[in-house]
């Protein structure tokens, strides 16, 4: 079964979901490409702990902004509205959602990856993102910060 999908220009690969931790965690791996950045947005259910494998993320909280590198990691609690911008070079890596919920999302509005990994050439089904979001509790706040702001 192919756990890979495109969601948000981000290449997502699901390592760990609610079926095999219990609905404990979800693991994802996720490969940005340069310069993508989320909506600003919180998860009201689940936690999110960013570890950064390669290249460099920006993420934009209320209360302040970091530039997290390689070896470094980042932990958003629940309920913290906040964005996630990638640097100017390929960026990856590991998220751990606590409880599960994030994965859900993914398999719901992201689009299946085929083997190339190359980007799918329409634009997100951002009707089903919506709609994936609200059902696993989250909240999108606002636009996506600007891109190269710190």
């Amino acid at each position: 079964m192919n756990q890979s999908f495109w969601l948000l220009g981000t290449l997502t690969r699901i390592l760990a979901d609610h079926e095999t931790t219990e609905g404990r965690y979800d693991l994802i791996e996720g490969t940005f490409q340069p310069g993508v950045a989320t909506p600003m947005h919180r998860h009201t259910t689940y936690s999110e702990h960013l570890f950064v494998l390669e290249g460099e993320f920006t993420v934009h909280t209320e209360a302040k902004v970091v530039v997290v590198k390689p070896g470094e990691n980042f932990f958003i609690p629940r309920g913290t509205v906040h964005a996630v911008v990638s640097g100017l070079a390929l960026a990856r890596g590991l998220v751990v959602a606590s409880p599960s919920g994030f994965a859900r999302l993914i398999k719901a509005a992201g689009t299946v990856a085929d083997s190339t990994d190359l980007p799918p050439t329409t634009p997100p089904d951002m009707e089903a993102f919506a709609r994936a979001s609200a059902e696993v509790g989250d909240e999108v706040v606002g636009p996506p910060p600007s891109i190269g702001s710190r």
